[in-house]
């Protein structure tokens, strides 16, 4: 069993997607069960609905999984889990301030020492225990085998379970086997570890920690600027890995990724390589789905979309060329005398196949040649200065012409 398990805390970023991604491309291969479980113990920081946009946006990218579990619900387990460490003396109630506790950060830090708890609530008599009417929490007893890890915290203050803790143990309670995360959680999955050996729990999850990306955007910020999300999953399989071909899909990521092929290396996120994938996934598109993207269901405007993919590489930004060709355009005051005349002269022109009758019928009505006309031409069919050849524009345009001039 594999799984994802996000916090509705916030946006999704896409270094969380790629963990979402990872977990389920390796459980298809394993042909195990992918589960969601949303880390809803949180309440003070979880914002209404986001549980529902994860899911959202793990549907939009095929993500596919058989269970979705909110961590609050095991609430019950984690309490009974924590009382067993209690009563095997595995774990103590602690009752330091935090304001002491503070203090011996600061004194770890002046000393220039990384700090860990020093054990001063661990070999506390029963009596004192029990006539102490103070807050407390409940920590772990740290493992013998190393010095990494000190005696953490299992329940806070309130009795609610800390972060390692629930996840520990909702992992036990799943039958996790292989968990894929980020670098950052390397301690954390140290932690896990020991609280399911002190709890007996004789599987050991395999971990693998990939390399955090440097400055993630949202993935709902990227799918506003108009990058498809077969693009996106290509990019986060394709990072930091050698792949068999440029362009692909999950579904044929499958087939051949290897996750030790992985790159250890710090990532930065590359917005220009993203560009060049979305752009290719674009390229790709029939004609007809194409234009879907930029409002229309015509394969004629979808080739157009395609002619405007020599300088853009977005779906937002073919939207914005695409939109500026059926506006209503502002005319630089220079061209407005000729630009009326070209209107005059389209709106009674016949029906042109080809782009140079249709500029050779243009040079006679209006007595000019077309160097003349070019530019006021270009800003009447397409709102811009600049852009592609007239000429490959016209050709997917002439069954618009009226429309657009009007």
């Amino acid at each position: 069993m594999l799984r994802f398990a996000p916090s509705p805390t916030g946006d999704m970023h896409i270094s969380s997607l790629r963990v979402a991604l990872f977990n389920y491309i390796i459980s298809q291969q394993k042909n195990e069960d992918f589960i969601v479980r949303i880390e809803d113990t949180d309440k003070e920081h979880n914002i209404e609905g986001k549980d529902k946009e994860i899911l959202d946006l793990l549907a939009l990218f095929n993500i596919k999984y058989s269970q979705v579990i909110y961590q609050s619900e095991n609430v019950r387990f984690h309490t009974a889990m924590a009382l067993q460490l209690m009563h095997e003396n595995k774990a103590f109630s602690c009752f330091c301030s935090p304001q002491w506790l503070e203090n011996k950060r600061d004194e770890a830090k002046a000393s220039n020492k990384p700090y860990q708890y020093d054990d001063a609530c661990r070999n506390l008599p029963d009596e004192l225990v029990l006539d102490n009417t103070n807050p407390f929490t409940i920590r772990i007893k740290k493992p013998d085998e190393t010095k990494d890890i000190d005696s953490f915290v299992i329940m806070d203050k309130d009795k609610v379970p800390t972060y390692n803790f629930a996840c520990a143990v909702d992992d036990m309670l799943s039958d996790i086997s292989v968990v894929v995360r980020d670098e950052k959680h390397v301690r954390n999955s140290a932690k896990q570890d020991h609280i399911r050996t002190s709890l007996a729990y004789e599987k050991k999850v395999q971990y693998t920690h990939l390399p955090s990306i440097k400055n993630d955007p949202s993935v709902k910020e990227l799918l506003e600027d108009g990058f498809l999300p077969e693009a996106i999953s290509n990019y986060l399989v394709s990072i930091g890995n050698k792949t068999p071909k440029e362009i692909f899909t999950t579904s044929e990521a499958i087939e051949w990724f290897d996750l030790s092929n992985v790159s250890k290396n710090p990532i930065e996120f590359d917005i220009n390589k993203l560009r060049h994938i979305n752009h290719e996934h674009l390229n790709n598109l029939d004609d007809k789905e194409l234009s879907r993207y930029v409002g229309f269901a015509d394969e004629e405007i979808g080739k157009l979309a395609k002619v405007y993919l020599e300088e853009v590489s977005t779906t937002k930004e073919l939207k914005s060329k695409i939109s500026a060709v059926f506006s209503k355009k502002e005319i630089p005051e220079e061209f407005i005398e000729i630009t009326k005349s070209l209107k005059d002269a389209i709106k009674k022109a016949p029906y042109f196949e080809k782009y140079e009758e249709f500029e050779k019928y243009l040079n006679n009505e209006l007595g000019l040649n077309s160097e003349s006309f070019s530019k006021p031409l270009r800003y009447l069919l397409t709102g811009a200065q600049n852009g592609p050849d007239i000429a490959k524009i016209y050709k997917y345009l002439k069954n618009y012409i009226g429309e657009i001039i009007k």
